[in-house]
């Protein structure tokens, strides 16, 4: 770094001092030296520049592997499901928020989760590690639904005791009467089985919807409300998963996070999510990463390429060949239907 600015220096000073030319107080020899020491100063100051720009690319290919660990990328294929997921985020130059999403392939059928956390960027992504981690073990270790979700609260709690910690040092070791409050996820649990079927649990988080060639549905169970999100307050004493129907061979499942629905335009106008679902699934079939394709070019257009707020979407469709004959109801209610 030192070496070719060194040499700059040296050349200069030995042309100021050894030079005739620069000695010499005339018009032409005036502009000789000023040539000479513009030449000198541009290169010190584009040597300087590439070495910042290199440091700058190792610190993103740094950041960028860090991000992707956190939330990694998923696989193409998952127990005979098509998978694809996208994020915006709120901070430029990060490619992760605090929106989190995992979907996880265990004995007891796929599961998925989506979350929200308070606030955006990077400053939530503490929140999304802590949840993410418990996810990815509880996933496999919990025979039911409702034993992941109590892991999810377990660490949620324990990251925001030790945040409490870290900010108010001075409390001393016992533990904080109210450890960061106002902190927050909005939690969404599916768990998809081997013939379809769908089962939630859903702490304040918006519905997937149900995509099928022409169709659009919101998979919101006639019957329970979500419970509010981890955080304020505990879980109730009782989890029981909602049957949210089935999932066919060829139809997908959307997940998304409420930064999508609640984008706005210069006119404060919503982006049509709804509509915009419809025109990416209209007379052709569900692909996902064709669905988040189509509404993330949408949503940017609408809202004119600022994000304010993080936006995350995840697509599942069903690839599997034979789904046994279930009795009961369609899978959530229709929304939206193009004729």
């Amino acid at each position: 770094m030192l070496g070719l600015p060194t040499v700059w220096g040296a050349v200069a000073i030995s042309y100021k001092l050894a030079c005739p030319l620069a000695q010499q107080n005339g018009l032409g020899a005036r502009i000789v030296t000023s040539a000479v020491f513009f030449v000198v100063g541009t290169g010190l100051i584009l040597h300087v520049r590439h070495g910042l720009m290199r440091e700058l690319k190792e610190a993103r290919a740094v950041a960028g592997a860090a991000q992707s660990v956190l939330l990694r990328p998923l696989p193409p294929r998952l127990d005979g499901l098509a998978l694809a997921a996208g994020q915006l985020s709120a901070d430029p130059g990060a490619s992760v928020g605090g929106d989190l999403y995992d979907v996880v392939a265990t004995d007891h059928g796929v599961r998925v989760v989506m979350g929200d956390v308070r606030g955006h960027g990077l400053a939530a992504l503490a929140t999304v590690g802590a949840v993410l981690g418990s996810f990815r073990e509880a996933a496999h270790d919990e025979p039911d639904l409702g034993g992941v979700l109590r892991r999810l609260e377990r660490a949620h709690a324990r990251h925001l005791r030790q945040r409490s910690r870290d900010e108010h040092p001075a409390a001393g070791r016992g533990e904080p009467e109210s450890p960061l409050a106002e902190e927050f996820v909005t939690v969404l649990l599916l768990e998809i089985r081997q013939d379809g079927v769908v089962h939630a649990l859903n702490c304040g988080h918006p519905w997937p919807y149900l995509l099928r060639p022409g169709a659009v549905r919101c998979v919101e169970p006639m019957t329970g409300d979500p419970m509010p999100p981890l955080g304020p307050f505990p879980l109730p004493p009782e989890l029981v998963p909602v049957r949210c129907g089935r999932i066919l061979p060829g139809e997908g499942l959307l997940l998304h996070t409420d930064g999508i629905e609640d984008a706005r335009d210069a006119h404060g106008r919503f982006f049509p999510f709804q509509a915009a679902l419809t025109d990416a699934v209209r007379r052709r079939a569900v692909v996902p990463a064709a669905v988040i394709h189509a509404v993330y070019g949408r949503l940017l257009g609408h809202i004119g390429g600022r994000i304010s707020d993080d936006a995350a979407m995840l697509v599942l469709r069903n690839d599997r060949r034979r789904v046994p004959v279930q009795h009961g109801g369609p899978l959530g209610r229709t929304v939206h239907k193009v004729p």
